[in-house]
């Protein structure tokens, strides 16, 4: 099957549809057993495919599970009650005392935060590194390390990886690759096609993509996927039926909701960058992106999702900025239909090993608003940021 029509079939088996065209909603915590030997049976069950308890899932997650395994083609799929939790649950399933990672430098703040205040609690030592190393990522592996982390585009910057480089090396030293692909949805990007072992996606995002659901995901290939499915188990995520069908319903419509986004911030993008208060704009689809070769490589589309950079301004001009706006609302998610903005004047804090000599940079996501009526927001917003340099 094609793309499209995958997306629409995946996970609506019989036993999960019962009749009708969505899978139902199936709420448990307690599974009842005819017998002992069926109860046995679910106990020695490891697929995550029968029931057995409510964590271990419903035929409503079974479906989410399943459909999300076919878009990222990966050998299983575990569910996680957010992004966030996908990423620290997965590198503990990974990591043990005494281990060493390696992290991209541009990635989410609250894994930077995770490593920095948690692992190293349990002795685990994280190094950053350039997202642009590409195959000099080789100089930093220790005969500790057990995990090289990308992200790809990186967060707020949105460098693009070279990641079937960085994931050749990676194995050539027997390292663990885990990429978060929030921005790359699955849809457009697929790590698990570029050598990567484990993709994790904020569902939060493209995949519910109407503000209203948190959840995270992470798909593993064959060597991985028992390893992650049973420590993601005895760490005790789980999510609910509910929010399991939500992200379904959105899953059908994201190619959709995916191609307007692109076009509607592409369109947004290229009036910034020729907007005279703007340096330049950090998009993969622009040639000012570091790494839009990859970009134009690997991807199969961009979204809503991208930066642009100052020429200059104070905290207080930026402040204006946003006060100023209308139509982007102020919130640090993103992948809903609405338009949001947040700023940043410094990178400080967020960088270990790379700097940051810009002007401010402010990160977009542009929903499905017409797109003049965006556009003449920022330009009104930036008249009044002009007035306050």
């Amino acid at each position: 099957m094609k793309k499209n029509t995958k997306l629409v079939s995946s996970g609506r088996k019989s036993e999960y549809t019962q009749g009708v065209v969505n899978p139902v909603v199936q709420r448990a915590s307690t599974v009842v057993f005819e017998s002992v030997a069926q109860m046995h049976q679910a106990i020695k069950e490891r697929s995550h495919r029968t029931l057995f308890y409510g964590r271990r899932g419903t035929t409503t997650h079974f479906a989410l599970q399943d459909a999300i395994m076919e878009l990222e083609n990966g050998a299983g799929c575990a569910l996680y009650p957010s992004g966030a939790a996908a990423i620290s649950q997965s590198l503990l399933s990974l990591l043990e005392a005494g281990d060493h990672i390696l992290m991209v430098d541009t990635v989410y703040e609250p894994t930077r935060d995770f490593c920095d205040k948690i692992l190293t609690r349990y002795g685990i030592e994280t190094s950053y590194y350039d997202p642009m190393i590409g195959a000099g990522i080789e100089s930093l592996i220790k005969s500790n390390t057990k995990v090289l982390f990308l992200e790809s585009p990186g967060s707020i910057t949105m460098e693009v990886q070279d990641v079937p480089e960085l994931v050749r090396v990676a194995k050539s030293h027997g390292l663990v690759t885990v990429l978060d692909n929030t921005w790359g949805n699955g849809w457009q990007y697929r790590p698990l096609e570029h050598g990567v072992d484990i993709s994790i996606q904020a569902a939060t995002k493209y995949i519910v993509g109407h503000s209203d659901v948190m959840m995270g995901v992470a798909v593993a290939n064959e060597r991985y996927w028992p390893q992650l499915r049973e420590h993601s188990y005895l760490l005790g995520q789980c999510t609910s039926a509910d929010d399991a069908y939500l992200a379904l319903r959105g899953l059908r419509t994201m190619p959709a909701r995916l191609k307007q986004h692109e076009q509607s911030a592409l369109q947004v993008a290229k009036w910034l960058a020729e907007h005279p208060l703007v340096d330049h704009v950090r998009h993969p689809a622009f040639t000012t992106c570091p790494g839009h070769e990859f970009f134009k490589r690997d991807f199969d589309g961009s979204n809503g999702l991208f930066s642009f950079v100052m020429k200059e301004g104070s905290q207080k001009a930026v402040n204006r900025f946003l006060d100023a706006l209308e139509h982007f609302k102020m919130g640090f998610s993103w992948g809903g239909y609405e338009s949001l903005v947040t700023a940043n004047v410094t990178m400080a804090g967020l960088r270990s090993v790379t700097g940051w000599d810009h002007g401010p940079i402010i990160r977009l996501h542009i929903g499905l608003e017409d797109v003049d009526d965006l556009i003449e927001d920022l330009d009104n917003a930036l008249s009044i940021y002009e007035s306050n340099l």
